[in-house]
C-alpha cells in the first residue's frame, strides 16, 4: 500500500499548481495533507474512489488537515480529545482493523520559541494518544512534524541551534517519542542519507540551493517494521514549500 503525506500550504492555493494531476499520479491508498488553511464548504473536490475527511482550525485561513482514503474506515476520530489542542485542526485519525493511520500538523515554536511551551505541551498529549492507541493495534502517523532531529536532517545546523524546530527541547521530545516504541521510517532505510530534505524557505532561494530541513514524516509503530517496504520523500514534487513524503507498506490486513 502506499501512504503519501503533504503540507500544501494551503489546500485552495495548491489547487491552483496541478494538485488534482499530482494527486492522480502519485495515485495513493492514503492521501493525507496538513495546512490546509481551509474551512468547511470552501472547496469542493472531485476524487472518484476516495472519501475525504477535514479537520478545520477555528481561526480561519490557519492549519487544517485532512485524509483522503481508498480504504472506510472502522471510525474516524478528530484531534486529541484534550479541547487546549483541539482548536486548530491538527490531528485526524482514522481506524482500519489492524492499524490507526493518523494525520499530524504539530505546532511550531515560532520566531524566539515565544510557542515553545504550548508546543512541548502538545508533543507530551501527542506521545500519550499515540502510545494509548498503540496498546491497541499498530500505529502509522505521518505530517509535518516541525522538528528536524538530527543533523543530518537540516543543512545549516550550526547557525539554526536554537532556532524552531531545531531546538534542544524539540529534539529531545522527538527522541523520547521514538524511543517509546516507534520508527523513523526514513532513517530505517537511510540512516545516514544526507542533503534530502522536505521542507525549504520561500527566502534566498533556498530550494534552488537544497538549504533545506526534514520535517515531514512517517512514523510507525515498531511492530509494523517487518511489513515498511520503503520511505520516501519527493523532492520533485512542486506546489508548496514543502514537498511530499511516502510510506509504502504490505496491505496490512486491509485487503483481507
Amino acid at each position: 500500500m502506499k501512504f503519501i503525506s503533504w503540507n500544501v500550504n494551503g489546500l485552495r492555493a495548491v489547487l491552483k499548481k496541478d494538485f488534482i494531476d499530482t494527486f492522480n499520479q502519485l495515485d495513493a491508498d492514503f492521501f493525507c495533507l496538513q495546512e490546509t488553511k481551509m474551512q468547511a464548504g470552501q472547496v469542493e473536490l472531485d476524487l472518484p474512489g476516495y472519501q475525504q475527511y477535514f479537520d478545520y482550525a477555528q481561526k480561519k485561513g490557519y492549519s487544517g488537515t485532512a485524509i483522503f482514503t481508498k480504504h472506510p474506515p472502522l471510525s474516524v476520530h478528530y484531534g486529541l480529545g484534550i479541547a487546549e489542542h483541539d482548536q486548530e485542526g491538527r490531528a485526524i485519525t482514522l481506524e482500519y482493523p489492524n492499524f490507526y493511520l493518523i494525520t499530524c500538523y504539530t505546532p511550531n515554536s515560532q520566531a524566539e520559541l515565544k510557542r515553545l511551551d504550548y508546543r512541548l505541551s502538545w508533543d507530551q498529549a501527542f506521545r500519550a494518544y499515540v502510545g494509548d492507541l498503540a496498546t491497541k493495534k499498530s500505529v502509522i502517523f505521518c505530517g509535518d512534524l516541525n522538528v528536524a532531529h538530527e543533523e543530518i536532517d537540516l543543512k545549516n545546523p550550526k547557525t539554526n541551534r536554537r532556532n524552531a524546530g531545531f531546538s534542544d527541547e524539540e529534539r529531545q521530545s522527538f527522541t523520547t517519542l521514538l524511543d517509546a516504541g516507534f520508527t523513523d521510517t526514513f532513517r530505517h532505510f537511510y540512516p545516514d542519507q544526507s542533503g534530502i530534505y522536505s521542507w525549504w524557505s520561500y527566502r534566498f532561494h533556498a530550494r534552488d540551493n537544497n538549504a533545506g530541513w526534514r520535517i515531514d514524516y512517517f512514523v510507525t509503530s515498531q511492530d509494523l517494521t517487518p511489513h515498511l517496504k520503503d520511505a520516501r520523500i519527493l523532492t520533485d514534487v512542486y506546489g508548496s514549500d514543502h514537498c511530499p513524503v511516502e510510506l509504502l507498506t504490505d496491505d496490512l490486513g486491509i485487503e483481507g
